[in-house]
């Protein structure tokens, strides 16, 4: 049995944290890896990561302006490795390996850092990152690891999409009704669900510019799932509320804040559409949105590529709204295209992020990892 440590920081709650969940969710497919977890922060990740039944340790809250914070973690962290045997470390996020890297590697154990943006790696953390020397880098898609590749060459790098669950509920009509009653939308209006973090770079406003030109056409609604969590964030939700005044579509959007249900709400929709002004580095909500039968609609950069195709989607010019409303008009306007690109999508998403051989896949990796001799190995405990 190999004993791994996933460390978080846990004061978010996204793509990254949603992962590490389905970790947790899903250690008993994989028994031969032992999976525990330590953040700095209480919030969202640690109190689901309790839910999911697994072990979770505090490393107490760790400022960068704040020196003694962090050696105090990092104590807390060397004892932890210590106490629970840890065969290897998963520092998530460049932010943990710079801080944490190190001390991992006091206790003679192998480090990863798994690399969930795509980035050049010339941000300041990333360079402490680097600095900490973790033996392998994790990548969730080829293109992360393709931007990554330059700046951590003499650090192997191996690509592992995230292990993502199929909804475990079948939501029948009522649901459906419900929810939409719910956010006062008709039940016979085509709804376009966006669902991600409050950030400008997911596309909100690109989606509302593309759907301001199709406004004519009354049959659809648009959803965005997802709430401030910091203040810039806020600032940026404001921001949408009057762009979509501007354009003259405030009562087609509705703005459904942060949800635990999001399974339910991509349930009762009927195309997915988050058009990234950036590159996405892999995309969870596109494999949630094809898991739940609906098609996708993105733009052709990033991770997004290797998720969507002609089967379950729809992908256009990055930063082009009219291209965008074409190919949302025309989803709205032909049903039966909707219902033949949402059936092809489950399978698509098991293709590429099955629970079960994603969590073997990782194993493979870690085995490597422990095996390569990269790190000396741990001494008897």
């Amino acid at each position: 049995m190999t004993r791994v440590l996933h460390i978080g920081s846990g004061n978010l709650y996204g793509g990254v944290e949603t992962f590490m969940v389905t970790l947790a969710r899903y250690r008993e497919s994989c028994p031969a890896l032992e999976q525990q977890f330590a953040v700095c922060f209480d919030g969202r990740l640690k109190r689901e990561l309790l839910v999911a039944g697994t072990t979770v340790h505090d490393l107490g809250e760790v400022r960068v302006r704040q020196p003694l914070s962090i050696w105090r973690a990092r104590k807390r962290l060397f004892e932890l490795i210590e106490e629970n045997q840890i065969d290897v470390v998963i520092c998530h996020m460049a932010w943990t390996q710079a801080l944490f890297g190190s001390a991992a590697r006091a206790s003679r154990v192998p480090v990863a850092m798994w690399q969930h943006m795509a980035s050049n790696g010339r941000h300041w953390l990333e360079l402490l990152a680097r600095w900490s020397g973790p033996d392998l880098v994790i990548c969730n898609s080829e293109y992360s690891a393709r931007e990554f590749r330059g700046s951590f060459s003499s650090i192997p790098i191996e690509v592992v999409h995230y292990p993502v669950a199929a909804p475990t509920i079948s939501y029948s009509q009522v649901d459906h009704d419900a929810a939409r009653s719910e956010f006062t939308t008709p039940t016979d209006a085509v709804v376009v669900v966006h669902s991600s973090r409050m950030q400008e770079w997911k596309g909100h406003r690109l989606l509302m510019q593309a759907a301001s030109r199709i406004k004519s056409n009354s049959q659809w609604i648009l959803w965005f799932v997802g709430g401030a969590q910091r203040e810039l964030e806020q600032s940026y939700l404001a921001s949408l509320r009057a762009t979509a005044a501007e354009l003259g579509i405030e009562d087609r959007v509705r703005f459904l804040g942060q949800r635990n249900d999001v399974e339910r709400l991509l349930a009762a929709s009927d195309i997915h559409c988050q058009p990234n002004i950036s590159p996405e580095p892999f995309g969870i909500t596109f494999i949630e949105a094809l898991y739940a039968g609906i098609p996708v609609v993105t733009t052709r950069i990033g991770g997004g590529i290797e998720i969507v195709n002609d089967s379950c989607g729809v992908m256009v010019p990055p930063d082009d709204p009219n291209a965008l409303a074409v190919a949302l008009e025309r989803l709205i306007a032909d049903g039966e295209r909707r219902r033949q690109l949402g059936s092809a999508g489950p399978a698509r998403a098991r293709e590429l992020c099955d629970p079960v051989r994603q969590m073997d896949l990782l194993r493979m990796t870690l085995l490597n990892l422990c095996g390569s001799g990269r790190t000396v190995a741990s001494p008897a405990r």
